[in-house]
């Protein structure tokens, strides 16, 4: 084979490229050279060449230049703001950030000064994320879940957040708390408003700066953009977390162009493409495997049309997907949970004929495609015919309400359920499961179109080491379960002002993720559950019980022990082991003349546990201690402590998570009834006796 190489116009630093072997690359200068060359002319070697292919470590800067270049009349971004979704090419969408991107030059915004962005998806965030990088500033990018008591604030504080981009539906928060936030120079509103309190500027007024400054300096964004390097802070990407403390994830241009490079192992993205993100833009799964990747490839963006309330921007959802008509979707659970609930809906109000068939249809896809890679083996081939005529009478009508060109789904946040995942490889639009944590930037495994295994979180991106570790630190065979733990170019860079907690998940550059998983002989990588007691709610938010579990039972003298319980549920609930002696106190201090054997004395007693549980809530006295929708929507009141006797405690007089879930898990799945949202039930009732 003859030697192919790409010349460089300069020398190779250090800093230019990375060691690993890459084949495949975006618009980046490429070199491969074979051993004998090198035998034959070595003097060649430490001037100009290495023996193995490498590749220019991009910034996102130059991610988005080379697209612009290669793919400037291609649409890129699709909004809806009237009656139509319309494209901005990739020309434009430049032109667009290099005007808001010199107003934020001309404003003051100093390199490396941090910037938050809190807005609803749209153009204008993902155009303020590129300009604020254009101008060498990074981003922290914050939930519209947010609430600005404790919450907000303590994202703004704790990142040293000089500039806020807000929309006008998120404006009330910022406006609650910005006299609290000295350090914040201005706050830029997306959207343009009757009235403007101190510090606060229209971003067009700022992007008409930018125009003035540009028609003087036209190179003042190049020279700014050109200082920015691979390994510079892009994004402060803040986990849920428990306490007052979540840590921010430390992700480099680096973190993210690696990503991109390591998802489309996975995956092609033609040009043609266009996907609809339904997901928040604020994650970097919807940064990396939405528009990142998408940009890379010279595909197109939509996002979701902003309704007045949060209800109505999920109405829009359906109808928007219609209107684009996506190639490719990003999903969570909850997303899928109603997206089959709706088709199901659809197709009951059809009669019990058209019920009947598409049920009967679903059973003979079920067993046709079993779990993917082994779709249509031996005499299940026989099926194929009915399979194609089914396919044409029901499911095709199906697809057609997600705009009847959609090729697939990506899953990702948390784990998908194995008969969610046969249910639309069934109906023709197969949701295959990825896996991956903010921490990793955060893909880490998917399945493809070309190789899944339905169950499975696919096969690892490449270039990426991934070993699975026992509780020492010992790497484990094939099929046996442990901590799941990689390294990468895609490992953050740490947690902003948190050196410990950085020490403790990235050790010796191996991030441990926390999670528990094992690979198969095929490559393909499981995640069973948690390696620690991170919980995951049904949006694939990960976070540790400890610290609520350990304030309620510390600040009750009613609640002895506490367990937290969620995977993957719309909500989250606790088994409480209740102090009765000093329940039975309390209702005979409450009213002397009730029997504690009474069920009006049970009624009592259980409506104070409630009240305990709501001092963490709005207007209690331990009001923001912890985010709210962590705290448990429903209560199982046990019988019995947890001991070391009954083996759910350990000699260190730990809970054992899997003991206890194991022993109440009957318990714990009749939480989730809705009735069971009411403290006062006969099951609590009972236990108290």
């Amino acid at each position: 084979m003859s030697p192919v190489w790409a010349l460089k116009s300069k020398r190779l630093s250090q800093n230019d490229m990375h060691p690993k072997v890459r084949h495949k690359t975006f618009g980046v200068t490429s070199l491969f050279v074979t051993a004998p060359f090198f035998r034959k002319y070595p003097y060649l070697y430490p001037r100009f060449f290495i023996s193995t292919p490498i590749v220019m470590r991009t910034t996102i800067i130059q991610l988005f230049q080379q697209s612009v270049q290669k793919y400037a009349s291609n649409p890129f971004l699709w909004e809806k703001t009237h009656q139509e979704f319309r494209p901005a090419t990739y020309a434009e969408v430049e032109q667009q950030v290099k005007e808001l991107a010199a107003g934020l030059i001309a404003l003051g915004v100093a390199p490396g000064e941090k910037t938050a962005l809190l807005s609803e998806g749209r153009n204008a965030w993902i155009v303020s994320e590129l300009a604020l990088l254009h101008a060498a500033a990074a981003n922290v990018p914050l939930s519209i879940k947010l609430e600005e008591s404790n919450d907000l604030l303590f994202r703004l504080k704790h990142s040293e957040t000089r500039y806020i981009i807000v929309s006008g539906g998120q404006l009330r928060k910022i406006r609650a708390i910005i006299h609290e936030l000295p350090e914040v120079q201005s706050v830029l509103i997306i959207d343009d408003q009757s009235e403007y309190m101190e510090r606060e500027i229209p971003l067009s007024r700022l992007i008409a700066t930018g125009k003035q400054l540009l028609a003087g300096q036209p190179a003042v964004v190049g020279e700014r953009a050109a200082l920015v390097k691979p390994d510079d802070l892009a994004t402060i990407s803040y986990t849920s977390g428990t306490t007052a403390d979540p840590k921010g994830v430390m992700l480099t241009h680096r973190n993210y162009t690696a990503n991109v490079e390591q998802a489309l192992t996975l995956m092609t993205i033609p040009p043609t493409y266009r996907t609809l993100i339904i997901l928040p833009l604020d994650h970097c799964f919807a940064h990396v495997a939405g528009f990142y990747s998408f940009m890379a490839c010279g595909a197109s963006v939509g996002t979701v049309q902003s309704g007045k309330t949060g209800m109505e921007t999920l109405k829009n959802i359906p109808v928007n997907i219609r209107e684009l008509q996506p190639d490719l979707l990003l999903s969570v659970p909850s997303l899928a949970k109603s997206f089959r609930k709706n088709i199901e809906g659809s197709i009951r109000s059809k009669g019990i004929v058209v019920s009947w068939l598409f049920y009967r249809a679903l059973n003979l896809s079920y067993s046709y495609n079993k779990e993917g890679y082994n779709r249509g083996k031996g005499l299940h081939l026989l099926k194929k015919p009915l399979l194609a005529l089914f396919d044409a009478i029901l499911f095709a009508r199906v697809r057609e309400a997600f705009g009847g060109k959609l090729k697939f789904f990506i899953g990702g946040g948390a784990l998908l359920d194995i008969e969610l995942q046969r249910f639309f490889y069934a109906i023709g639009i197969p949701m295959l499961q990825g896996y991956g944590l903010s921490e990793a930037t955060p893909i880490i495994s998917a399945n493809g179109l070309e190789h899944h295994k339905l169950g499975s979180s696919g096969r690892l991106v490449k270039p990426m080491d991934l070993k699975i570790c026992d509780t020492d630190g010992n790497s484990l065979p094939l099929h046996e379960k442990g901590e799941i733990v990689i390294r990468g170019e895609n490992v953050m860079a740490g947690y902003y002002k948190n050196e410990k907690s950085t020490a403790d998940t990235v050790r010796n550059g191996w991030l441990h993720t926390g999670d528990m998983g094992y690979m198969d002989k095929d490559g393909y990588l499981y995640v069973v559950g948690r390696f620690k007691s991170l919980l995951i709610s049904s949006d694939g938010e990960k976070y540790s019980p400890e610290g609520i579990e350990e304030a309620l039972s510390d600040n009750s003298r009613f609640i002895d022990q506490v367990l937290l319980h969620n995977n993957q549920k719309p909500y989250t609930v606790a088994l409480f082991v209740v102090n009765k002696e000093m329940l039975k106190a309390y209702v005979k201090h409450k009213n002397p003349h009730l029997d504690w054997e009474s069920k009006e004395a049970k009624e009592l007693a259980l409506t104070k546990i409630q009240r305990e549980l709501n001092e963490y809530k709005k207007g209690g006295k331990h009001e923001g201690q912890f985010p709210e929708r962590w705290l448990p929507a429903a209560i199982g009141v046990i019988g019995e402590p947890f001991t070391e006797q009954n083996g759910l405690v350990n000699s260190t007089m730990k809970v054992i998570r899997g003991k206890v879930e194991e022993r109440y898990a009957r318990l714990l799945e009749e939480l989730y009834n809705p009735l069971a949202k009411d403290i006062i039930n006969p099951a609590n009732i009972e236990a108290l006796s």
